[in-house]
C-alpha cells in the first residue's frame, strides 16, 4: 500500500523524493489498530517537520491518512514519510509544502533472533532528525553483512558508541540498564523503555563491551532484540534483563491510531 495525501501515489510524485532524498519519517508497528508510543511518533513528526520545512504538521490528518493503511486486525508496519514534492535542489530553503506519504509492509514475527553487530566509525548527519537520507546507514550495514555480521554499530572517533543503523542500543552492566550518552536519534521504543525501567545514561565505549552482561537493540518494528556479538566480543543471547525489558515493552498499552 502506498498513498500520497490519501490517494494512490504516482511515480512522478516520488521523483523528487528519490532524487533529492530530503524529508523525514517515522515507522510504527500497528497491532490490532493500536500503536505503542503513538503520541511520541506524532511528536517526532511534528518536531522534524518544523526542523526541515519550518511549518506545522497536522497530526490528526496524519493519523487519518495512516489509518487507511491498517487492516481491521493483525499486525502491520506503517511508515509515514513527509517530504515536499516541489523541492528545488538549488533552493531547498523554499521547501515549505510537506506532503504525507503512507506506505505499509508486513510486520516481523517477534522476537527476532539475536543480532550480530560490527562497529564502524560514523555519526549521522543531524542525528536528532529521523531523516530519509539512509545512504550511509545502508552502506555500513551492507559492509557489515559482507563481513559476516547482521548490521553496523556506530561509534565516534574515540570509540564512544551511539546507535545502530536503524536502532538504538542498550546495555546491562550487571547492576543497571545503561543507555549510551552520545549524539543519536532517540527512538520511540527507547523512550518507552526509559519510562518503564530504571536506567543510567553515560558514555559507553567499545572497550566496555567485554564487561557487559547483556546488550540489546530496540526499535518500533522489532521491540527489544538481543545482541549476541559486537566485533569479536560474544555476549549471551539470553538474559533475564532482556526478557524483562521485552515484557515491559510488550505490556505498554497501545494507543488507538
Amino acid at each position: 500500500m502506498a498513498e500520497l495525501n490519501g490517494k494512490p501515489v504516482e511515480v512522478d510524485q516520488l521523483k523528487n523524493l528519490a532524487l533529492t532524498n530530503y524529508g523525514h519519517f517515522t515507522s510504527m508497528r500497528v497491532d490490532d489498530g493500536r500503536v505503542r508510543g503513538l503520541s511520541l511518533h506524532m511528536e517526532r513528526l511534528t518536531r522534524d517537520c518544523q526542523a526541515l520545512f519550518g511549518t506545522e504538521l497536522d497530526v490528526e490528518r496524519v493519523r487519518d491518512l495512516a489509518r487507511r493503511a491498517v487492516p481491521s486486525g493483525g499486525s502491520i508496519t506503517v511508515r509515514v514519510t513527509v517530504f515536499d514534492p516541489g523541492l528545488d535542489l538549488g533552493h531547498p530553503s523554499s521547501a515549505n509544502d510537506p506532503h504525507v506519504l503512507v506506505t505499509s509492509r508486513s510486520a516481523a514475527r517477534l522476537p527476532l533472533p539475536a543480532l550480530r553487530a560490527q562497529s564502524t566509525t560514523y555519526v549521522r548527519d543531524v542525528p536528532s532528525v529521523k531523516s530519509v537520507g539512509l545512504f550511509a546507514s545502508l552502506h555500513h550495514r551492507r559492509t557489515a553483512q559482507l563481513n559476516g555480521f547482521d548490521d553496523a554499530l556506530f561509534t565516534d572517533a574515540q570509540g564512544v558508541i551511539s546507535e545502530g543503523g536503524t536502532w538504538n542500543i542498550g546495555f546491562f552492566d550487571g547492576d543497571h540498564v545503561v543507555w549510551p550518552e552520545a549524539d543519536c536519534l532517540v527512538g520511540v521504543t527507547m523512550q518507552l523503555l526509559k519510562q518503564a525501567h530504571e536506567h543510567d545514561t553515560r558514555p559507553v565505549r567499545l572497550a566496555d563491551i567485554p564487561s557487559m552482561k547483556a546488550i540489546f537493540a530496540t526499535n518500533a518494528a522489532v521491540g527489544v532484540r538481543a545482541v549476541s556479538c559486537v566485533d569479536e566480543n560474544t555476549i549471551p543471547e539470553t538474559h533475564t534483563i532482556v526478557d524483562a525489558l521485552r515484557k515491559q515493552y510488550m505490556d505498554v498499552p497501545g494507543e488507538l491510531l
